[in-house]
């Protein structure tokens, strides 16, 4: 028999020789994660279900004791580990969930742990792991940071690493997931739908699948600003994004690990994306069903369900969709309730422009007719026109949106669907205000910048002053980055050094200036 011990030994980094698939499980099958996991119930989604015209079942990680399906995966490498490789303790790199299953497996051995995290990692999460008993020492603005300062603790205090993702025994203790799914599924399944971040997840739960059952399909679900996995599986070797969405934070990842990319290549069929508002959209109908909160990484795969059955026009069906967490900052709500309805396409975000004479305002509340309004802006333009943003409820589809757009094209009154428009979603909504005629020569841009104490003034002060800031908008979002949209008045002559000016902020960030929500409503 495979202990977990001799496995770390040979296989922590991979580099010694490939696992064979036989023996990855017999280390889920021996895997001690019930020390400290429960093994979560299979539910099925009625609601869902229902509307979806398909059996859809939710296995509930977001019920550990931590939340998260981490602990299994952390506690399975500690358990693995000697008495005296845990003479010193562990460490561990988080901003969240791995964190506190390093934490509450530490705790369980009697071992000293230290979790390295970034300094713009919320509050609860903190909190969260020195309950467990865990050393915080934060540092760095983001993952990166916090993961090469581990590193060199690591080193300096002999403590050993425990890696989120890429190693054998994680990779193990996460494919109990997928014994527990055939040992509780009733009937057939069709496709098991699994949220991708480094990849240790769906890694252990197609490899234990995929072994026992090759007719059922692993779908891994990532979202579209942080596909590492599916771009990698494209190129046939990890990659490293430049960038990486922050929304879904639980699985904001550069690079997949090697080993994990190593067994996707073999188990997993097909890597699908999703988008903010999707995921937004998943969330409620998690909550719906089960009235719990999953965390934006928790929604994925049920978003990616969605996708694929209306992508594939399926019915009958089972499917197996993986709730992986709920470690939610409460802020965070009001972003993802605004934006689920456009996710469920049961809401329109509409700009149009209008007569300025008497009667333009209600004929345009005629052509809507009796459908319920989220918000509405209006905002005089000159003597000739003016611009109103409106939010639409819509019974769902892109027909009805077409066909209102239509409608009120015909009615006469210029108008662009902005559902799908991110600067009109994150800022302009709440900013309609009109243009200046002051300004020359603005230029727009959308800026990411770590969101801690501060934050905000730090980031004006690299901005610096030798251009003159035409407009400003920031909103807090509850999230671990703060977003920013701002016009800079720049005269012609300077955009070449304005340009190698924001290159070197370092900021994430996108020029907008030929946006149409900024055209119409703030230009």
């Amino acid at each position: 028999m495979i202990t977990n011990a001799t496995f770390a030994d040979d296989l922590a980094v991979c580099d010694n020789r490939e696992m064979k698939s036989n023996e990855y499980l017999q280390l889920i099958r021996d895997a001690k994660v019930y020390d400290v996991a429960i093994k979560t119930p299979l539910e099925l989604a009625s609601t869902l279900s229902g509307r979806l015209n398909n059996r859809i079942l939710m296995k509930r990680e977001d019920l550990q004791p931590v939340f998260s399906f981490k602990l299994r995966g952390a506690y399975n490498k500690i358990a693995g580990l000697t008495d005296v490789e845990l003479t010193n303790g562990v460490i561990c790199s988080s901003a969240g969930n791995h964190a506190q299953g390093v934490a509450l497996a530490a705790r369980k051995r009697s071992v000293r742990a230290v979790i390295v995290m970034p300094v713009t990692t919320p509050t609860i999460k903190v909190e969260a792991v020195r309950a467990l008993g865990g050393e915080v020492v934060l540092r760095g603005d983001a993952y990166d940071d916090a993961y090469a300062h581990a590193r060199e603790l690591e080193e300096q205090q002999s403590l050993v690493f425990i890696h989120p993702f890429d190693d054998p025994a994680v990779i193990a203790g996460q494919g109990t997931i997928g014994a527990e799914i055939l040992q509780q599924a009733e009937g057939d399944i069709d496709a098991v739908f699994v949220p991708i971040g480094g990849g240790g997840l769906i890694a252990g739960i197609a490899t234990c699948i995929k072994l026992q059952n090759p007719n059922i399909r692993i779908i891994g679900v990532e979202p579209d600003d942080s596909a590492a996995m599916r771009d990698s599986l494209a190129a046939g070797e990890p990659v490293s994004l430049d960038h990486v969405g922050i929304f879904a934070d639980g699985v904001a990842v550069r690079r997949v690990g090697d080993e994990t990319f190593r067994l996707c290549q073999e188990f997993v069929d097909e890597v699908i994306t999703v988008d903010t508002d999707q995921c937004c959209a998943a969330i409620r109908d998690i909550f719906e069903d089960t009235r719990s909160i999953v965390e934006p990484a928790g929604g994925l795969a049920v978003a990616g369900v969605k996708k694929y059955i209306a992508e594939h026009d399926i019915s009958g069906q089972t499917f197996v969709t993986i709730s992986c967490g709920a470690n939610v900052n409460f802020d965070r709500l009001r972003h993802i309730a605004e934006r689920a309805a456009i996710g469920d396409q049961t809401e329109m975000l509409i700009a149009a422009e209008i007569p300025e004479r008497p009667g333009s305002f209600k004929k345009f509340c005629e052509v809507l007719g009796r459908r319920g309004i989220t918000e509405f802006n209006y905002r005089y333009a000159d003597a000739k026109k003016a611009h109103i943003f409106v939010g639409v409820q819509i019974a769902g589809g892109e027909g009805e949106a077409e066909l209102l757009l239509g409608e009120i094209s015909v009615a006469g009154f210029p108008a662009a669907d902005l559902s799908d428009n991110e600067l009109a979603k994150l800022h302009v909504r709440h900013m309609v205000g009109g243009h200046s005629a002051e300004v020359k020569n603005e230029r727009l841009f959308r800026f990411e910048f770590p969101e801690r104490p501060g934050a905000l003034l730090d980031f004006l002060n690299a901005i610096g002053t030798d251009w003159n800031i035409s407009l400003f908008h920031y909103r807090n979002h509850g999230s671990d980055y703060g977003r920013v949209l701002a016009g800079i008045d720049v005269p012609e002559s300077d955009k070449d050094e304005l340009e190698s000016h924001l290159e070197k902020l370092g900021y994430a960030h996108w020029e907008e200036s030929s946006n149409p929500a900024y055209t119409m409503f703030l230009s």
